[in-house]
């Protein structure tokens, strides 16, 4: 299976709701590595890289989120893998 990388922008009740946090304990459990971040606009935007698998799976969960959140879209864009990450981050 080969690694990949995505570009992720959420929409939808998804500040104030631990979704960044919550994101980034799924990325762990997934061994997705990148980072995650609230937005002005009230998105939250998601770099992550990872097995092609693992990263279906995380974006399969960024639909829905927490229980607290109200995904109204997510809009996915590959992106050439670079490798740049250990870990998974909550960035500001």
């Amino acid at each position: 299976m080969q690694n990949m990388r995505v570009h992720l922008i959420v929409s939808g009740r998804v500040q104030g709701v631990w979704f960044r946090e919550s994101t980034r304990l799924k990325a762990a459990e997934l061994m997705v590595k990148g980072w995650v971040k609230n937005r002005s606009d009230g998105t939250v935007e998601i770099t992550a890289e990872g097995m092609e698998l693992n990263i279906k799976k995380f974006v399969e969960w960024c639909h829905e989120g927490p229980p607290q959140a109200v995904v109204r879209s997510v809009t996915e864009t590959a992106e050439k893998l670079r490798g740049e990450f250990d870990s998974f981050n909550i960035v500001f």
